[in-house]
């Protein structure tokens, strides 16, 4: 059955849009399609590029990385081939291990436990993994499902700083969220979904301040 209904949104370049909405709203649905991994009818244009009808390697290819609610490392290899698996395409060597130091300065305790099996971590080390096995694939979007997901808040709060840092460097996200708070109070815009359907969107700050969002989201 359809599970989204005329969706809508934009991401533009250097944003973090945050997609907010209570569980079974359609989410992940949603990256899934971006992601080319689902099928879809309609239009999803990426710099210009109709991404509709790609095998979700050419949808990679392109620069569009998701990073899975559930992390979904490879539990028995190291934290260290991990990030190398999200290079895999990537044939500059040089550029490669470069961005393998860049990303074990921007997660310093991924350098620590760099030969540490993944699935051995703890929850917050994994999503930690995740996100640099990402940037490992040089994204020009990165696409985040539920990343505070049985995280502790300070994790959490890490975890964003970590995002406006990469957002500084040009990277562009589209962070999926349940955790309203943690969603709208980090990103440029956002957009809430709910059954399928965008119901509201525009700037963060102001969506947090939205009696509507604060009563069925915030508990206010």
């Amino acid at each position: 059955m359809p599970v989204l209904h005329e969706i809508s949104l934009d991401v533009r370049a250097a944003e973090l849009v945050a997609l907010v909405g209570s569980n079974g709203a359609g989410k992940t649905t949603l990256l899934r399609a971006l992601s080319g991994v689902l099928a879809c009818t309609g239009s999803i244009r990426f710099d210009g590029r109709e991404l509709v009808g790609l095998r979700p390697e050419q949808v990679f290819g392109l620069g569009l990385v998701q990073v899975p609610e559930g992390r979904q490392l490879f539990p028995r290899m190291s934290v260290h081939d991990n990030l190398l698996m999200g290079a895999y395409r990537r044939r500059e060597q040089a550029a490669v291990r470069r961005d393998l130091e860049r990303v074990y300065g921007i997660f310093p305790r991924l350098a620590e436990r760099r030969r540490q099996l993944a699935g051995s971590m703890s929850g917050g080390e994994q999503q930690m993994c995740a996100m640099a096995r990402a940037l490992m694939a040089a994204p020009r979007l990165m696409m985040i499902d539920e990343m505070s997901l049985g995280l502790a808040p300070v994790i959490v709060d890490q975890l964003m700083d970590v995002l406006a840092a990469i957002r500084r460097e040009g990277v562009t996200v589209l962070l999926v969220e349940q955790d309203v708070q943690v969603a709208l109070s980090g990103a440029d815009r956002a957009y809430v979904i709910e059954t399928g359907r965008v119901v509201l969107g525009g700037r963060a700050k102001d969506l947090i301040d939205d009696p509507a969002v604060q009563q069925a989201y915030l508990g206010l």
